[in-house]
Order: structure tokens, then C-alpha cells, then sequence
């Protein structure tokens, strides 16, 4: 066995404070049901009982008619296709409330566990903290997610999903279809026609072939505007901080550095998102590099554009034209310099306005909502890390054990000193750049922290909940000899520097330790402190140290028997034979407290807990 690979530190610093009779938070009237995992089309099931919704400040409003108690339900803020309604009708009590201000959406918020929102709608921290903990997923209905409060939807603990994928080509379509139209003066010619005049010498455009476009921002639409450029005849370069070379290559494109892309092409199109890093990213700055008479498309945001800059770079002809589909504010001003520029194309925001966009972009963000609501973690997560969905398929028993383990642990501590330090230790023969804990870290803070407060974990807000309650948690790999085939042989937890109501499940390091296996799919767990054991994590679980010696398994069988209390599983872990022992007793029911103390009244047995998963 090698060395364990140095410890990396997840999370921070302050404490959980257990109170003294912290066992009563474990009773099963707050007890959250245990996750359960499961891979499914390419997702991880992970679903919890949601936390009940904390009080609220804001006015709620009075539930839908017609509201089937029991399903959950989902405020649709914007319009949304009839398609993607169907869907979500199927699964959940829908609320069709479209232009509600932002006192209204925070009155509706309380109720609703779902919210879906296009562009025009802001749900920002004010939305998330008016929720009270019972909203659990926002899907926007498109691609962009600037409307959206990331870092507060984090902390609540609310997963953000959207759809990417069902606009991107009609979004590229309008890319070129402005490109083409600047490009032919159309919009310009067409408007003339109209008015009565004809003015062929006025309105001469300029070819494509052979002309260079350059693309800011190589994502999914960005690479179909591409391939539709090449189409075209065109040249095409690309810059991307983050795009891969070899997917470029293979359309026929070049990555290159923003100062080439900006000073030799001939039209530039813009395909990012808004972020501090990209807002005003054309300015006069930027525009003063460009090769003169440079033409500019924008299909992404309006606020990638500095606006007033773009009219300076217009009028003084460094740029020739330009075609917007978005703008910094919208609409825009009725008298914006820019929309009323001649030699500026506009269109209101159509990027995605085809009748299959639109009804594509509705089922996406629709399946999305109830994957989200049933648990599942899908790809188009926006603010959890993004496990591949093979890791996902290949984690989803070890998932299980994870959060079991995490609760089981905590359940052990005893006092009120707090949780301050925990180690999760991962022994696998793969190497650790191929092995991704991400999601089993964060089943682990879910089942150290949600049974001993109110806060609902996942993956999305596991991290800062654990900064946040001061539990700074470690992780190590140990590389084993073997067949990485497995992706981990055992998983332990370590807490450090508190008490155990189970002594002896204090490991010789000082730290309460459990430990666990997967076999077969099951949870198991294996090692109690010192003590090796063998017991199926289902149900609930009841852990004696005893003296070893006949008749121990008979004695306790016999008292949980008469109490009518299933046994699931036995496993007897001792150091040597007529020592002491641990034995761990899975259960289908949660004894009675009297049932629990005839078994500590047992002679041989001199400790024991009782431990509900």
C-alpha cells in the first residue's frame, strides 16, 4: 500500500455546536429521508426530502386552483411553449403568471419550488431569501444566466438549470442571416423600396467570399455559425480562452490570439456571455485596433458592446456596419443614436425566435425542471460542478455510501464541542487526476451536517455550507495495488478532537473513524474504530462493544425478537478471541427506548448507541 497523497482542503473554518442533547435532532420526525442514487439516461439520481420552508417575511400568495396536494410546484414567470407545459403538468402543479413585478414574484416565491424565467425576469438574492428554503431549482429558458444571482442560488442551496442546446442553431441562423442581410444592405434597401424610391447605386454590398470572420466567443453557437460561414466561403478564425484546439481544427477554423482576431478581420461576430470580464469588451479601445471599415454582428448580449463607443467607431467609419440583435437595455430608448444609425441592422432580440427553438427550448428547460426536482443532477447545471455522466453512472452506489457514512459519523459524536475537522480518506488503485470525489465530498457534508440542522445539502451548496458552519474537511487518496477497474475499494471518515457517545469507535489516532465498502451495490460498512465489521447500511443500526463470549449474538437477538424488532444483518468485529468485540446490528424498525436498555443491561455488553441512517 503507498503513502496517501497529500490532503487537500475542501472547506473552513469556524464550528457546528452540537448541543447537549443533540441526539434529539436525530429523531425521525426531522430526520431527512436517506438519498438514493441511481443512474438513469446518463444522470445521477440524488434525491432528499426537501427542507421544510423557513418563515418568510414575504406575503404569500394563495396556491393555484386546482393544486394536486403533494406535487410540487412550479411558478412560470415568462411564456413558455405548450410542449414544455405538458410536460411539466404531468409531474407538478404549474402557475402560468407571466409579468409579474418583482413584488409579486417575491409574494408567489414562498410557494413555489420551482421557478422557470426567460431574459426578463431578474431573480436576484431578494428572490432566493424571499423563497424561505423551499425554492430548489430556477431554470432559464435559454441559454444566458446573467439574469440570474449565482452566488445567492448557491448559498440557498438552489440548483440553476438552462437550456443550452435547443436554440443554438436557430441563434446561429440569425447570425447569419444578419451577416447576410448587413452584408446586402437588405434591411436598408427594403425600407427604401417601401417609401417609394429606388436607389440601386445607394444600397451596393460588399461579397463574403474570401472575406475573414472572426468569431469572439467559440462555444456551441459560435462553432455553428462557423461551419455555416465556411459555407459561405469565408475565412474563419476564432478566439476562445477556453475552446479546444482540436474541436477547431476539425471545422476548419483557427484559434487565434483577441489582438489578431481584431485586427485583420473583415466582419466580427460576437457569441459570449456576459460577465464582468467580457462587459464593454468592444469599446473605443478595442474599436481603434480594428482593420477600418470592420463590420460587427452581435446575436450574444447587448452589454458586450459599449454602445456609445460603437456610434463614435460608426460615424467616424473605422466601422462600416453593424447588425444587432441585442442590446445593453431592453428595448432600447426609442431614440437610441445607435437603432436609428443608417448604417446599423437591428432586429428585437429573435436570436432564438424560430417555432422549433421555441418549442425545443421549452422541453429542454422542462426536463430539466423535473430532473432537478426529482434529484437528478443533469448537464445543464449551471452552478454545480459538472460531473461527466459516466462518473456519475460509475459513483451512484458509492454516492449511497458516502452520505451514510457522513451520517452515521456524526451521529457517533457526543457533547457539545462541535465538529471542527473531518478527513475523508478514498483507497483506490486509480490514480488521483482519475478519480473525481467531488460529488461523494459533498454527500459526506450532506450527511455530517443535515442531521444536526435545518439546512437542506447538495451538490450544489455543500462547500459553502460547510465553510459557512466552520467544518474544514480534508481529503486523501491512498493508491492500492490492483485493477483500477473499481473506482474505490474503501472510503473512511475521520473526525478529529471531539468526544464519542461509542468509544469505541475512537480509532488509535485520537479520531472518531468509519469506514465503508460497496459489495454487490450495497453500502456496507466494514471498520468501527479498530473494530472490523460486516453490516448492509440500510435501514438502522445499533453498534455494542461487549466482552466476547458465547451466547452474545443469541442475547441481544433474542430482546430485540421479543420486541418484534427485524434483524437484517449481524456482524461480530473482535481484536482476539474471549477480548472485546464490536457487534453491529442492522434493524428494519427503530427500537423503543426500552427495548434499547434491556439491551444495555445485557452483563457482558458495556457499551452501545443506537444509529439511525
Amino acid at each position: 500500500m503507498a503513502a496517501p497523497s497529500q490532503t487537500t482542503a475542501a472547506t473552513t473554518h469556524h464550528r457546528i455546536l452540537l448541543p447537549a442533547n443533540h441526539h434529539r435532532a436525530l429523531a425521525p420526525s426531522v430526520l431527512r429521508l436517506p438519498l438514493r442514487a441511481h443512474a438513469r439516461r446518463g444522470r445521477l439520481s440524488v434525491s432528499a426530502a426537501a427542507a421544510a420552508p423557513a418563515a418568510s417575511t414575504a406575503a404569500p400568495s394563495e396556491p393555484a386552483t386546482g393544486a394536486v396536494p403533494g406535487k410540487p410546484t412550479v411558478l412560470v414567470a415568462e411564456k413558455l411553449g405548450a410542449a414544455g407545459l405538458e410536460l411539466l403538468r404531468e409531474f407538478a402543479n404549474v402557475d402560468c403568471s407571466y409579468g409579474l413585478s418583482p413584488e409579486e414574484l417575491r409574494a408567489k416565491i414562498p410557494l413555489c419550488d420551482a421557478l422557470i424565467v426567460r431574459s426578463g425576469t431578474k431573480v436576484g438574492r431578494d428572490v432566493f431569501e424571499a423563497s424561505g428554503g423551499r425554492l430548489r431549482v430556477v431554470g432559464r429558458a435559454g441559454v444566458g444566466i446573467d439574469n440570474v444571482d449565482l452566488a445567492a442560488a448557491t448559498e440557498h442551496g438552489c440548483l440553476v438549470v438552462n437550456a443550452p442546446t435547443a436554440n443554438t442553431v436557430a441563434a446561429a441562423e440569425h447570425g447569419i442571416a444578419l451577416l447576410t442581410a448587413m452584408s446586402r444592405n437588405i434591411a436598408q434597401a427594403d425600407a427604401s423600396l417601401k417609401a417609394g424610391k429606388w436607389q440601386r447605386n445607394k444600397y451596393v454590398g460588399v461579397s463574403l467570399v474570401g472575406k475573414t470572420l472572426a468569431i469572439l466567443g467559440f462555444g456551441k453557437v459560435g462553432s455553428e455559425v462557423a461551419r455555416r460561414a465556411k459555407g459561405l466561403g469565408m475565412h474563419v478564425i476564432a478566439h476562445d480562452p477556453y475552446a479546444s484546439a482540436d474541436r477547431a481544427h476539425a471545422i476548419g477554423v483557427e484559434l487565434v490570439s483577441m489582438e489578431e482576431a481584431l485586427t485583420t478581420a473583415d466582419f466580427i461576430s460576437l457569441h459570449m456571455p456576459l460577465t464582468p470580464a467580457t462587459n464593454k469588451m468592444l469599446n473605443d479601445e478595442t474599436f481603434a485596433k480594428m482593420k477600418k471599415g470592420v463590420r460587427i454582428i452581435n446575436v450574444a448580449r447587448g452589454g458586450v458592446i459599449d454602445e456609445d463607443a460603437l456610434v463614435r467607431a460608426l460615424d467616424s467609419g473605422i466601422v462600416a456596419q453593424a447588425a444587432l440583435d441585442v442590446f445593453t437595455k431592453e428595448p432600447p430608448a426609442p431614440d437610441s443614436k445607435l437603432v436609428l444609425h443608417e448604417n446599423v441592422t437591428v432586429t428585437p432580440h429573435l436570436g432564438a425566435s424560430t417555432v422549433e427553438a421555441q418549442e425545443g427550448v421549452a422541453i429542454e428547460i422542462a426536463e430539466a425542471v423535473i430532473g432537478a426536482l426529482k434529484g437528478e443532477l443533469a448537464a445543464s447545471a449551471v452552478n454545480a460542478p459538472m460531473v461527466p455522466a459516466e462518473v456519475l453512472s460509475e459513483l451512484a452506489p458509492y454516492v449511497v455510501l458516502a452520505e451514510k457514512l457522513g451520517r452515521l459519523a456524526v451521529q457517533l459524536v457526543a457533547g457539545g464541542g462541535g465538529i471542527k475537522s473531518v478527513k475523508v480518506t478514498y483507497a483506490s488503485a486509480r490514480a488521483p487526476d482519475d478519480l473525481d470525489t467531488r460529488l461523494l465530498r459533498a454527500m459526506i457534508t450532506k450527511g455530517l451536517i443535515e442531521p444536526i440542522s435545518s439546512v437542506f445539502v447538495n451538490l450544489v451548496n455543500a462547500d459553502f455550507t460547510a465553510k459557512q458552519r466552520g467544518v474544514r474537511i480534508t481529503e486523501e487518496r491512498i493508491l492500492l495495488d490492483g485493477s483500477p477497474e473499481t473506482p474505490i475499494d474503501y472510503i473512511q471518515v475521520h473526525i478529529a478532537h471531539v468526544e464519542s457517545k461509542f468509544p469505541s469507535a475512537v480509532s488509535e489516532s485520537g479520531e472518531i473513524t468509519v469506514e465503508g465498502k460497496v459489495k454487490d451495490g450495497i453500502p456496507h460498512l466494514t471498520k468501527v474504530g479498530s473494530f472490523q465489521v460486516d453490516v448492509s447500511l440500510e435501514g438502522s443500526l445499533i453498534l455494542c462493544r461487549q466482552v466476547d463470549q458465547p451466547g452474545m449474538i443469541g442475547s441481544v437477538g433474542s430482546v430485540l425478537g421479543e420486541e418484534n424488532v427485524n434483524v437484517s444483518f449481524m456482524s461480530v468485529g473482535r481484536i482476539a478471541p474471549r477480548k472485546h468485540a464490536v457487534m453491529a446490528i442492522g434493524v428494519d424498525e427503530e427500537p423503543k427506548k426500552s427495548t434499547l436498555t434491556k439491551i444495555g443491561e445485557i452483563p457482558a455488553i458495556e457499551e452501545f448507541v443506537f444509529l439511525k441512517l
